[in-house]
């Protein structure tokens, strides 16, 4: 196999980076900035943002446990599906449950696809502050309730692939670093 061989198979091989975190973390701003990266270095590449996916795959799912487990896990198929015909899948998405994440950790494991975990680790303190949909603000003023991290349960991940501390470095920093986790792995 040539060099040329080698880096094509690379950019065309498909793997789900699954960025979780709190809202307002810094999980979709870090999967847009790698997204143009890898796009950039010749790699087919897709974000299946939370947010976008709610509205169109999950509409009319509400936020219990498990309306929850059944969005991951939908998003979990769709990502797979991607991985398979080669596409980078960047899937920013709180996964608040560690068994919803392992759910789609083994569903990747069985199709024999890339899977990685990267926890976006910025502290509740941060999130709020940031608040960039106004969520923090609202559960404050009682306004919303089932918040994520704050009157209701995130699950840390244990052992992630990879833990971004995004409070604690820039944008191209965080994105750097995952970059190097999927060159380490052979996906970049």
């Amino acid at each position: 196999m040539t060099t040329d061989d080698t880096e094509r198979e690379r950019r065309m091989s498909g793997a789900t980076i699954w960025l979780t975190g709190l809202p307002s973390a810094g999980k979709t701003t870090i999967a847009r900035a790698l997204a143009a990266r890898l796009s950039g270095e010749g790699h087919r590449v897709e974000v299946l943002d939370g947010d976008e996916v709610r509205e169109f795959l999950s509409a009319g799912l509400g936020f219990s446990r498990a309306d929850r487990d059944t969005n991951v896990r939908r998003i979990g198929f769709v990502a797979q599906l991607l991985a398979a015909h080669g596409v980078k899948v960047l899937v920013p998405v709180i996964a608040p449950y560690a068994d919803s994440r392992e759910a789609v950790r083994k569903h990747h494991q069985q199709h024999g696809t890339g899977y990685l975990e990267v926890h976006v680790a910025t502290p509740v303190e941060v999130c709020s502050a940031r608040d960039v949909k106004g969520l923090y603000a609202k559960q404050a003023a009682g306004e919303l309730s089932g918040l994520t991290g704050v009157d209701d349960p995130y699950e840390v991940p244990a052992d992630p692939d990879l833990r971004i501390e995004a409070h604690a470095q820039t944008v191209e920093e965080s994105a750097g670093a995952l970059h190097a986790l999927l060159a380490g792995r052979g996906l970049a």
